[in-house]
């Protein structure tokens, strides 16, 4: 089953006194059930935008979005012409965890409330089982001894790894990392990395657009070459890092490693 599958995505981004800018050009990909797929390429490629679409966070021009092979989104001109209830929409896109770069925590509660908000509010757990879960999570992320810390209190590198578990504690079935690690020091980049191995080693269903190379050639089972808007190259990690197909995807390479 894929978890997640695009289609022909387009998307433009209207500015005042500019010109209209296209920020994705008939974006296709699909990532199967359990698969981590790393999404690498210059600033500026679209990355990000093509991220944020698939929860809604942006809305698409064009194009479909499949989640789980169910189809949710076939916009034409900017408008979904499914007729989908949006109580189906939004259980469908609670599937869909997200980790950005900013850690976006709430500084005013401590970690383990922060934990337990959206699984409370929104899955309408009771305080205590979201709590017992929550614990749960933050042992599988090494921060066990962090619950009843704030954010302040934590290095951006656990502050990461608490977004992390709070993305998981929604129990999603694929998870988006949006450039998780580019907010960090470089000597706390290893720790988050680190959990994502290790979720990605558990099965957890991936989609990761990453500056990290390594990461991207030892865990990915697929890496996606983007370069203005367009998807330009889909391969395994050891074609793509060692015999790229594409010329602009080697000089990006070239350039990065």
């Amino acid at each position: 089953m894929s978890m997640i599958k695009t289609v022909d995505i387009c998307k433009t981004f209207h500015t005042a006194g500019r010109m209209p800018l296209d920020v994705l050009k008939n974006v296709s990909l699909t990532v199967e059930q359990k698969e981590v797929v790393c999404i690498i390429g210059p600033s500026g490629a679209g990355k990000s935008t093509y991220l944020r679409t698939l929860n809604r966070l942006e809305k698409i021009d064009s194009g479909k979005i499949y989640v789980e092979d169910k189809l949710l989104f076939d916009c034409v001109n900017g408008v979904n012409t499914l007729k989908i209830h949006h109580n189906e929409l939004n259980q469908a896109l609670l599937e869909v965890g997200m980790v950005f770069q900013s850690f976006n925590l709430f500084p005013h509660k401590t970690v383990i409330d922060n934990l337990i908000l959206a699984p409370v509010h929104v899955k309408k757990l009771s305080v205590e089982e979201a709590r017992a879960k929550a614990k749960v999570l933050m042992d599988r992320v090494g921060l066990a001894d962090k619950v009843d810390a704030y954010p302040s209190q934590l290095s951006g590198g656990q502050q990461q790894r608490v977004a992390i578990a709070r993305a998981l504690a929604m129990e999603p079935r694929i998870m988006l990392f949006d450039e998780p690690t580019s907010a960090l020091d470089p000597e706390l980049v290893g720790e988050v990395l680190g959990v994502m191995k290790s979720l990605a080693q558990a099965g957890m269903t991936m989609l990761v657009v990453t500056h990290e190379m390594g990461f991207a050639r030892e865990v990915a089972d697929k890496v996606v070459f983007m370069f203005e808007g367009a998807v330009l190259e889909v391969d395994r990690p050891d074609k793509i890092f060692t015999n790229p197909a594409n010329e602009r995807t080697r000089q990006f390479l070239q350039s990065v490693l």
